[in-house]
C-alpha cells in the first residue's frame, strides 16, 4: 500500500511540474503573438492589457455587439407578433381534428366553454392545425392544437375568461394558453 501511495505521490508531482512547464509556455507565447513587453504583463494585468489591444485592433467591437443586441431584439419582437395571435389548445384526445377539422373544433370548444362569450363577438379564425406535425411514440400526452385569431383582442378576451373558469372539452379538463 505504501508504494502504490508513493506511486501516487510521484505522479501528482510530475504532473504538476507539466502543468507549470505548459503554462509558462502559454504566457511566452501569449507575450509573443500579442507583442507585450515580458514585464508589463504583471504590472497591468491580462485582462486590461486584453481589453486594451482589443480596443486598438477592433475599435468597431462595442458599436457591433450594440447593433447585435439591437437586433436579436427587434428578432424577438417580429417574432411575438407574429405568434402573438396564436392560442394553444392543450389537452385534447388525438384524432379528434381529423373528424371534424381543427378551426371547427375550436368553434365547438369555444361554443361549450364560453357561449355569451362566442354570441357578443365574431370569432375568426385564421387557421388551425395540431403542432408538431409528427406525433412522437414515446410522448404519450396528445399534441397541442395551435390556434391563429385573426385579431388580438379576441385572443385576450378568449385568455382572461378562460382563467377564471375550468375549460372542459366532452368532459376531459382542457387548458388554453
Amino acid at each position: 500500500m505504501l508504494q502504490a501511495e508513493e506511486q501516487r505521490e510521484v505522479r501528482l508531482k510530475r504532473n504538476e511540474e507539466t502543468l507549470r512547464e505548459l503554462s509558462d509556455t502559454i504566457r511566452r507565447c501569449n507575450i509573443r503573438v500579442i507583442g507585450i513587453p515580458e514585464g508589463e504583463e504583471k504590472e497591468k494585468g491580462a485582462e486590461s492589457l486584453f481589453k486594451e489591444i482589443r480596443a486598438e485592433n477592433f475599435p468597431n467591437l462595442e458599436e457591433r455587439e450594440v447593433r447585435l443586441k439591437r437586433n436579436e431584439e427587434t428578432l424577438r419582437e417580429l417574432s411575438d407578433t407574429i405568434r402573438r395571435c396564436n392560442i394553444r389548445v392543450i389537452g385534447i384526445p388525438e384524432g379528434e381534428e381529423k373528424e371534424k377539422g381543427a378551426e371547427s373544433l375550436f368553434k365547438e370548444i369555444m361554443a361549450e366553454n364560453f357561449p355569451n362569450l362566442v354570441r357578443e363577438m365574431d370569432l375568426q379564425v385564421t387557421e388551425a392545425t395540431r403542432s408538431p406535425n409528427f406525433i412522437k411514440a414515446r410522448r404519450p400526452t396528445p399534441r397541442h392544437i395551435v390556434v391563429k385569431l385573426a385579431k388580438v383582442n379576441d385572443k385576450e378576451k378568449i385568455l382572461r375568461t378562460a382563467r377564471q373558469k375550468k375549460l372542459t372539452y366532452k368532459g376531459t379538463p382542457i387548458r388554453l394558453s
